[in-house]
C-alpha cells in the first residue's frame, strides 16, 4: 500500500513516503497507519542530542537468593504429618506435634540469627505443631473416656439370672 505524497515530503522508491524534519533536515519516522510524521502536534519527532547516543543495555544482573532454612521447612512438613496422624489414638499426634514445634522455634530463631528465609514456614510449622498436640491431646482424652464408659456400661450390665420352672 502506497501513500500519497504529502506537503514538504518526497516520495521513496520503495513508495512509502519519507518525511524532512524541518529542523535537521533528515528523514523523520513515519507513522504507518496515518501516513503522518510520529511526534506531538506542532513538534518534530524525539532524537536524542546530536553527538549523543543511547547507552546499551547491559548484561542482565541476577540477583542471589537467601538460603532457605532446613528446619524451617522439617518443622511445617513434620507438623503437618503430626496432624495427619491424630487419628491413630492421638499418641502419635502429640509427639510428632510436639517435634515439629520444637523444630519451628529451633528454625524461626536461625532464620533471624543467619538472615535467612523460611521464616514463615517455621511460624507454620510452630503453629500446625501446637495444634496437632491440642488435636491429639482431645483424640486421646475422647479415646479415654469412650474406653472408660465401655468398661463401666459392661461391668454394670445386669445379666438376666435364669429361672428354671
Amino acid at each position: 500500500m502506497t501513500y500519497p505524497p504529502q506537503p514538504g515530503g518526497w516520495q521513496d522508491p520503495a513508495g512509502q513516503p519519507v518525511y524532512l524534519d524541518p529542523a535537521s533536515g533528515q528523514p523523520a519516522y513515519v507513522d504507518p497507519t496515518s501516513g503522518q510524521p510520529a511526534g506531538y502536534a506542532g513538534y518534530p519527532p524525539y532524537s536524542p542530542a546530536p553527538g549523543y547516543a543511547f547507552p546499551a543495555y547491559g548484561p542482565p544482573v541476577m540477583v542471589p537468593s537467601q538460603r532457605t532454612n532446613g528446619l524451617s521447612i522439617a518443622a511445617m512438613v513434620v507438623s503437618i504429618v503430626g496432624l495427619l496422624s491424630a487419628l491413630c489414638y492421638g499418641v502419635p499426634a502429640i509427639a510428632i506435634g510436639l517435634v515439629g514445634a520444637i523444630l519451628g522455634h529451633v528454625g524461626y530463631r536461625q532464620t533471624k540469627e543467619r538472615a535467612e528465609s523460611g521464616g514463615g514456614m517455621a511460624i507454620a510449622g510452630i503453629a500446625v505443631g501446637w495444634i496437632a498436640v491440642l488435636v491429639g491431646l482431645i483424640v486421646l482424652a475422647f479415646y479415654i473416656y469412650f474406653f472408660v464408659w465401655f468398661r463401666n456400661t459392661v461391668n454394670n450390665y445386669q445379666y438376666p439370672t435364669p429361672t428354671i420352672s
